[in-house]
């Protein structure tokens, strides 16, 4: 797992050992004129009972780890890693855990004025700014946004000097967000989703949550409707139901993810983070690597790597 996954583990099982309730951390990493990004860091499970909010404005939420449940007006959703919550301003939702406790997002969250004059620059008209839906499921359209979202999240500094060296990245990726997602919602405005029941959604949130705690195991199709007790046809229809993505699509993507993030943060060989994602082959990491991000693993390394590095540095010389 990911250090933003290791640091979710970690929280629930501090909540386990003082037996405490569940409970909603957030801590600011960026803020600018009409919108901000929040870690949002869940360790409510399911005995704890579902919580109604309302959306103060526009929010766009990166699932960086966990999976819930989440209930709007667009309807009821299972939120996994690489999916996008979406919520329209003065809505209400409903989020819980009935099949697995903890997440932890990466919210974007922009005042509805601001939203919608990006939405117009972006050629949409004012109708087209509410979503359908309450969820994106893992497309490729968003995995170099999400990417940049949870390494940015994991390399954030708790002191105001490092926050303040990352955020010029911030301001930029809220606007990418919003536009990406404007244009792939418009596109998915024709989706309906068959209702699913509650056996099907405990059964792909644990198949996911092993995909994601394990992106570089074996994952088959067989594999997996085995360990969910079903057949392989009926495993794959209900996976691709209620998480938007097929098994095989999900799986890559996790491992992408994976890989993705310890380049960022890490000086490994990008060989051995390769086969350590679950990849057998380099070429074939390198060719699903540039698919998914659109630039191959080492210039994501020197793209990503060389922002944390500034960040480091502009802090050590105020420290100075």
């Amino acid at each position: 797992m990911g250090k933003i996954a290791v640091d979710l583990e970690a929280a629930l099982a501090r909540r386990n050992t003082l037996g405490v309730p569940g409970d909603t951390q957030m801590r600011r990493l960026a803020a600018g004129d009409g919108w901000s990004v929040m870690d949002v860091l869940c360790t409510f499970g399911p005995h704890d009972r579902p919580f109604e909010e309302r959306h103060a404005g526009v929010c766009i939420a990166v699932v960086a780890a966990g999976a819930f449940g989440y209930r709007s007006a667009a309807g009821r959703e299972l939120l996994t890693p690489g999916s996008l919550l979406l919520g329209n301003a003065g809505e209400c939702f409903e989020c819980g855990h009935r099949h697995a406790p903890g997440d932890r997002c990466v919210s974007f969250h922009y005042h509805r004025a601001y939203f919608e004059r990006l939405a117009a620059d972006a050629g949409f008209a004012r109708a087209d700014t509410s979503f359908r839906h309450g969820r994106m499921p893992p497309l490729r359209a968003f995995s170099g946004l999400i990417a940049r979202a949870c390494a940015g999240a994991t390399q954030s500094a708790l002191d105001a000097s490092a926050d303040t060296a990352s955020s010029l990245a911030w301001d930029e990726l809220a606007v990418e967000l919003a536009s990406a997602t404007l244009h792939a919602t418009r596109a998915d405005a024709k989706r309906h989703t068959a209702p699913t029941s509650a056996s099907a959604w405990s059964r792909v949130t644990q198949a996911a949550r092993l995909i994601d705690e394990t992106p570089d195991a074996p994952h088959t199709l067989s594999r997996l409707a085995q360990q969910c007790g079903l057949s392989d046809f009926y495993f794959l229809r209900t996976f691709e139901r209620v998480t938007g993505v097929t098994p095989h699509q999900y799986v890559l993507r996790a491992r992408l993810r994976h890989a993705a993030l310890r380049l960022a943060d890490e000086d490994t060989k990008i060989v051995d983070i390769a086969f350590d994602s679950g990849f057998n082959d380099v070429s074939n990491f390198n060719h699903a690597f540039r698919t998914e991000f659109g630039m191959s693993p080492r210039a994501w390394r020197m793209q990503r790597g060389a922002r944390g590095r500034l960040a480091v540095r502009r802090d050590t010389v105020r420290r100075v």
